[in-house]
Formats: structure tokens, sequence, C-alpha cells
């Protein structure tokens, strides 16, 4: 899966400003690299509101409002906790597009059940929540960056739908 970031970024920003909205990030496994990639580009301010890092399962429940027995029972790398993620960044930015991202970057941490690579991707957008989960390929630095790409990607076609 190759995307060419900064011309999502472009046409993301684009379709933002259109619509007169703005856009917030909740992230885990991206650390950060999703608010970065929009903020790369200048005059993002106009359309990107805040991003949360939220690696820690506590930063998760006090920044994002994700409930804990939601983390307790399904994991942090699970469609719920993903899906809360995007609607807490939303609700807590004030903003009514949002997207998320927590998962295994590696090399550790996997599982038969969630080994390496898997990766939960989720959007808020217009008070409508998706999500979806991707097994990403390489290492650590190429799951994350296949990461970013698809959030923002996907983000681009659901916003482009509208």
């Amino acid at each position: 899966m190759q995307h060419d970031l900064p011309a999502i970024v472009v046409a993301l920003g684009q379709q933002l400003q259109q619509r007169g909205w703005m856009l917030a990030s909740a992230e885990s496994c991206t650390g950060g690299l999703i608010a970065a990639a929009c903020t790369d580009l200048a005059g993002s301010s106009t359309w990107f509101e805040r991003g949360f890092v939220t690696y820690s399962n506590a930063a998760k429940t006090e920044l994002l409002g994700v409930p804990a027995n939601l983390i307790a029972t399904h994991g942090a790398v699970s469609e719920p906790v993903v899906r809360a993620m995007a609607q807490g960044a939303a609700q807590r930015a004030g903003v009514p597009v949002a997207v998320a991202s927590t998962g295994i970057a590696g090399p550790g941490g996997g599982s038969s059940a969630k080994p390496v690579g898997t990766v939960w991707l989720g959007w808020s957008v217009a008070g409508t929540v998706t999500s979806t989960c991707y097994h990403f390929a390489g290492d650590r630095p190429a799951v994350r960056a296949q990461a970013v790409c698809q959030s923002l990607f996907h983000l681009l076609k659901l916003i482009s739908a509208k």
C-alpha cells in the first residue's frame, strides 16, 4: 500500500476547509505522527485543531474519556477502544472530525491473536464513527508509516463522500 502522503494531506486540508471543519487526532501506536504529517503542511492551522498522544491506557481514559473497563475487557488494540478514541477526540476537541490509531508496531508486544503489525484505525466524521483493522508488514517504522498514510487516506475518502 503506497500512498503519496503529502498529496493526501493537501487534499484532506482542502476538503476540510471547504466544509469549515477542523480535525483532531488521537494516537497511540503512531505517537503523534498523524498530527506531524498534518502540521508539516504550511497553513494547516486553518483545519488541524489538535493532537492527543495517548500512548498509555491511563492517557486514553484521562484525555479521551475511553472507559477503563472497555480497555480491560477488549484490550487497548481493539475496535471498541479505537472507536471510543475517535469519538473522545472529536468531543474533547470540539471538532466534527477525528482520526484515531491503536496498534502493535513491534518489534515486540504481539501475540497470536494480535500479531505485530495489527493496527486499528478509527474515524469520527460529523458524528458517524467507523473503524477498520489493518495488518501492516515490516519493521516498526514501516508499520507506523503505513498506519499514518492509511488513516489519512481513508479519512479523505470518508470526508469526500460527505
